[in-house]
């Protein structure tokens, strides 16, 4: 692991420790992060297994959102915007027992990006369609075992409308 991913799991630590404390419990950690592509891990244990030893779905739904909120979060933080960003819908579809240690992928990041950018200037309040899907790589890394779809919807709250 290199000192940005380093720098940014402890930021999504630090997150879920004051905002969503439900991510602490889950222990999400940040696997790749480039401009168009961001993939989150969460590790098949205890706190996230059913009783059918898979990953219980509540977990899968946590990993896919954080797969798209981080980067925003991310991108917010760094440069000290005063953006608030929620998804306005989520829609999963499970195609596979998720059996192992899951990475959330999202390829669309440069979009969550250019939605970022866009509510710098905008007052209104923002919304955007973003895809991801999910593997279990100790199985296949790249046999989908989830896709998913979530509208991320952002609003510059220092701009008034």
């Amino acid at each position: 692991m290199n000192m940005k991913n380093l720098k940014y799991n402890a930021f999504i630590a630090a997150y879920g420790l004051f905002k969503i404390p439900l991510l602490v419990f889950l222990g999400p950690r940040i696997v790749e992060m480039t401009k168009t592509r961001f993939v989150i891990k969460i590790p098949l244990g205890y706190r996230t297994k059913n009783h059918l030893n898979s990953m219980y779905f509540g977990a899968l739904g946590v990993g896919a959102e954080l797969s798209i909120a981080a980067p925003a979060a991310l991108m917010i933080a760094e440069n000290r915007l005063k953006i608030d960003f929620i998804f306005k819908d989520f829609t999963a579809q499970y195609l596979k027992r998720a059996d192992g240690h899951v990475h959330f992928i999202c390829d669309e990041i440069d979009a969550v990006t250019a939605l970022i950018e866009e509510a710098k200037t905008n007052p209104g309040r923002l919304e955007r369609k973003m895809k991801g899907y999910a593997v279990v790589p100790s199985k296949s890394a790249t046999d989908p075992i989830m896709t998913y779809e979530l509208t991320l919807s952002v609003k510059n709250r220092a701009l008034k409308s």
